[in-house]
């Protein structure tokens, strides 16, 4: 199994693309510690799951990371996916969303990552996977806010990577297109689901860089984009 004996923390695991991952890490032999911001839900038994976490907070964010360290002996890999999204134009909407955006997109990430470092690098190959957006490429109307918190988060990613390049840590950055999710589908009912991505297919290009047959692959951001 392609994670055997890793032991991977997981920001936003009870979320539709985290819930997926937790089952696909676990499937491919990792011992997965769990992070949320909402209480811990039904079905992560098998999982060290951790609750009611302000991951943007960095004190409560290295308790967390240190927590699940603990729980699993040690730390082989990070995968952020704590995050939100807001659809607003700036001629309607309000700067608080951009202030709201920049702290769950990418201060959970920045805080979650600090806190990991240690211990990733006591790993002798430690992996952080961040997840951007295809939108932090390029913004369409009214996605500035969550583009801008997306497109720091490629740049924490490619920052972090060469940081941490000579220290055995790998920092990379997947950037999907609309996941096909309950959420998402209720937004746009109208939309062809068929060509989004779904939570199973970003899993396993996550649970590949995870792995050590990702070791030479750092600083990428990776489009996974389904047919969109």
């Amino acid at each position: 199994m392609e994670l055997q004996g890793k032991r991977i923390a997981v920001t936003g695991a009870f979320g539709a693309l985290g819930a997926a991952l937790v089952q696909a890490a676990t499937a491919a032999g990792a011992r997965v510690a769990a992070i949320d911001r909402a209480p811990v839900p039904n079905g992560f038994a098998a999982v060290a799951a951790i609750g009611n976490v302000d991951l943007a907070d960095t004190s409560a964010a290295k308790t967390a990371i240190d927590a699940a360290a603990k729980a699993l002996g040690g730390l082989d890999g990070l995968v952020n996916i704590a995050g939100t999204f807001r659809w607003e134009t700036l001629a309607d909407g309000s700067a608080d969303t951009w202030d709201l955006l920049y702290r769950v997109n990418l201060r959970t990430a920045v805080a979650a990552s600090k806190a990991a470092i240690p211990h990733l690098v006591a790993s002798g190959a430690g992996r952080i996977v961040n997840i951007s957006a295809a939108g932090s490429i390029k913004a369409g109307a009214g996605m500035g806010a969550y583009a801008a918190s997306k497109s720091g988060v490629a740049r924490l990613t490619e920052a972090l990577a060469e940081e941490l390049k000579d220290h055995g840590v790998t920092v990379n950055a997947i950037l999907p297109s609309t996941i096909d999710t309950a959420a998402n589908r209720a937004d746009m009912p109208k939309a062809d689901f068929t060509r989004w991505v779904m939570p199973a297919q970003l899993s396993d290009v996550i649970v590949f860089l995870l792995s050590d047959r990702a070791s030479a692959v750092t600083g990428a951001l990776l489009p996974v984009m389904g047919r969109v």
